[in-house]
């Protein structure tokens, strides 16, 4: 017997049964973060730097299990899932415990009333219970290691929904066990088969139907190891379940269909200790569209974050997002199996010009590197394939040479090529004998390189021995049905290779004690409030990023005197706490030459912003800064990251063009640059119509500066928003023209 008998429980425990007729329905969710270690180093803004693990072989693995509410009664939905959890049980080498306040056994044996009279510590409870709390406060006391809840109706439905699973998650980490679930359902104990072999797939969902994709690969041979049905997340995230996957030596890839993430810090860490080990993560995130993100709240109750924001992070941690189930089958399905790249290389060998045209579009379009074969290799080539037919890339073989000795000739001739390090081979429909002597050289060839060979089965029938013998019974032949899907799987392992061969984690590198930079900034700061110009560039100014020669005057004369100092022309502008878009006030004036208009330009500014009663606490006279390229670059508030760095085509065209590339920090320069990279407008600062190329390097410094900002200052800074920041020509640096500060 452990722990003692709670008469209140228990009864507690058997109305909560008969109550819902055994069914596992209805519940929680909560976004409470397990507690971490203080043994865990810290970034300066107090977050963890390593992805905290948890050691799940007891859930997935157990010795014992206990099943609350379980039940033999036909037409009760809990038998079903108890006589599925006792075959589980007897696969895993589990000794499992029924427990139910009024049956003595079920499905022959011994059923325990209370979770108190169970005959030995469980390692894991599966709870068929509406409300799972009470039993979760049980449950401490018997000092279980993990649960799985099923109940539905928490945060998925609503406000009251989410503060019931508020309480959940809070006793869970009261309990110091750990929760699956609520509203998840009963894959993680499906049966996996055990006859396959090689680098498997650990699978993750948030909706069970979402997995079903992926599981049914291993009709096709490709091995499954886990799968984790996170459901409403009020304890184990999905972030838990890549960090634990990203350390098993089975695991060769990682899918996930992710709704919301709990937290977003949490997801980073996990992606960037499975790109350390190597493994990749290939997720489907829904929550592109405002209509997708509804549906998702409406399903799990999480914030489906920023789109772009997410998407941005995902890349930046190497997270491989496709859209579609049958790209993320195919994805996860290469990239866990296939060797490393020997090299970028693609090589297209077809039957027909036309589909090897096709695809060598497709494929170049992607990003894909289709080399030029040399003409010493052409010259090989061309001893097995008519001199008229083109065998550069794409390699045209006009069909006949398949048939014959002729065929692996081929193949092996451009494995052996040194920039090759994909074969592909699209077969749009079967042509027995022919497309059954190729399928199989292809496979015999991959039997014996070490090089990645893709074939594309397009016949929309799927039954032929060629397909369904052939090339799905090798493990070295990657098989798809479409071109699109073969061309997002070889880009994403590709780039995953390239990533993690180079990748350092960026939390290496963090800041953990402040900068003498955060110490000024800090006695600058307004909580709740919005600076001025002058006072937000006296921000940046602590942080050594560089703004104009300026003044703040309160005198039409001392205005003048200024415009001395500074040096003609000048722009002179309202500087206000309450001040957003000056331009359109018209309280700005630029190109000032004299005496005379620095007064007149005073009255202007000082009537207008009377007028539209906007208090000042002066205006800005400053040097005029206008040989450059207009950027933007900002810090924001994610729901689910923190701050977020921002950098983009400035002035007007932010709004109009909204070219703009995010980061979530800590990044390094790699990825500063990165940023520059995937804007459309990168071109202007290499130099256009004659300009000077900008000085690039001035501004990823001033990104990076802005990063060391965000992460310093947190939440206390809401907003950041440099714009323009003008980039002079190469060597001259960059100008922080204008700036907005918002403190929380």
């Amino acid at each position: 017997m452990l722990g003692s008998t709670h008469g209140t429980l228990t009864t507690d425990f058997r109305a909560r049964v008969e109550a819902c007729g055994e069914s596992p329905r209805t519940a929680v969710h909560s976004s409470a973060a397990p507690s971490s270690d203080d043994a865990v180093p810290l970034d300066v803004s107090g977050r963890p730097l390593h992805a905290d693990v948890p050691d799940l072989d007891r859930f997935f693995r157990p010795e014992s299990v206990a099943v609350i509410g379980a039940s033999d009664a036909e037409g009760k939905p809990n038998t079903g899932i108890t006589r599925q959890l006792i075959a589980w049980a007897e696969r895993v080498g589990a000794r499992l415990h029924p427990v139910h306040p009024t049956r003595p056994t079920v499905f022959g044996l011994t059923c325990h009333a209370s979770v108190s009279e169970l005959p030995e510590q469980v390692d894991l409870a599966v709870l068929l219970v509406a409300d799972p709390l009470p039993v979760i406060e049980e449950l401490a006391e018997t000092k279980v290691k993990f649960a799985v809840a099923f109940a539905s109706g928490f945060a998925e439905t609503g406000d009251a929904g989410a503060a019931a699973q508020e309480r959940l998650g809070a006793a869970v980490q009261r309990s110091g066990l750990r929760l699956l679930g609520p509203n998840t359902n009963l894959n993680a104990f499906e049966a996996f088969r055990e006859d396959l072999d090689g680098p498997a797939i650990a699978l993750i969902t948030q909706s069970g139907h979402q997995g079903r994709p992926v599981y049914t690969l291993q009709e096709l041979g490709i091995r499954l190891s886990h799968w984790a049905p996170t459901g409403n997340e009020a304890d184990l995230e999905t972030a838990d379940f890549i960090s634990y996957f990203a350390e098993q030596p089975e695991v060769g890839a990682i899918a996930c269909y992710v709704e919301g993430l709990k937290d977003g810090r949490s997801f980073l860490l996990a992606a960037d200790r499975a790109a350390r080990n190597g493994v990749p993560v290939v997720a489907v995130k829904v929550g592109r569209t405002e209509t997708g993100a509804r549906m998702a709240a409406s399903h799990t109750g999480k914030l489906t974050g920023a789109d772009t924001v997410v998407d941005a992070a995902m890349r930046q941690f190497g997270v491989i997002r496709v859209d579609g189930l049958d790209e993320l089958q195919d994805t996860a399905a290469l990239l866990a199996r296939a060797r490393k790249p020997k090299a970028d290389g693609v090589v297209v060998y077809s039957i027909s010009g036309g589909t090897g045209a096709h695809f060598s579009d497709l494929a170049t379009e992607a990003g894909l590197t289709l080399p030029t074969l040399s003409q010493a290799k052409q010259d090989e080539l061309h001893q097995w394939i008519p001199a008229y037919l083109n065998v550069a890339n794409p390699v045209d073989n006009g069909g006949h040479p398949v048939g014959d000795w002729r065929g692996r000739k081929i193949i092996d001739a451009l494995l052996a090529d040194p920039d090759v390090g994909v074969l592909i081979c699209p077969i749009t429909g079967p042509f027995p004998p022919m497309s059954d002597r190729l399928a199989q050289d292809l496979v015999d060839a991959a039997e014996q390189s070490d090089k990645l060979i893709c074939v594309i089965w397009g016949s929309p029938v799927g039954t032929e021995d060629a397909y369904r013998t052939t090339l799905l019974g090798s493990s070295r032949v990657a098989t798809f049905r479409t071109f699109g899907n073969c061309i997002t799987a070889v880009r994403a392992y590709l780039g995953h290779h390239r990533f993690t061969a180079g990748y350092r984690s960026p939390f290496e590198d963090a800041p953990r004690t402040p900068s003498p930079s955060y110490r000024k900034a800090q006695a600058l700061m307004r909580p709740s409030q919005q600076l001025s110009e002058h006072a937000a560039k006296q921000l940046l100014r602590a942080y050594g990023i560089r703004v104009p020669r300026e003044q703040l005057v309160t005198s039409a004369a001392a205005a003048v005197r200024a415009a001395g100092l500074v040096g003609y022309p000048v722009v002179m502008k309202a500087s206000g706490p309450q001040l957003g878009h000056k331009t359109e006030l018209g309280l700005v004036k630029i190109g000032l030459t004299s005496a005379s208009q620095i007064r007149d330009a005073y009255r202007e500014l000082t009537d207008i912003a009377r007028y539209e009663n906007v208090p000042l606490d002066g205006i800005l006279v400053c040097q005029m800064v206008e040989r450059g390229v207009e950027m933007v670059v900002g810090v924001t508030q994610d729901d689910l990251f923190g701050p977020t760095v921002t950098v983009g085509l400035g002035g007007v065209l932010v709004e109009v063009l909204h070219d703009a590339a995010v980061r979530v920090p800590p990044f390094g320069e790699d990825q500063a640059r990165a940023m520059l990279r995937e804007l459309r407008g990168h071109a202007l600062l290499e130099g256009v119509r004659g300009a000077p190329p900008a000085d690039v390097d001035a501004l990823v410094e001033v990104v990076l500066r802005i990063q060391r900002m965000a992460l310093e200052l947190g939440d206390e800074l809401s907003e950041l928003d440099i714009n323009p920041l003008m980039v002079l020509p190469r060597g001259q640096g960059a100008v922080a023209l204008d700036a907005l500060a918002i403190c929380r």
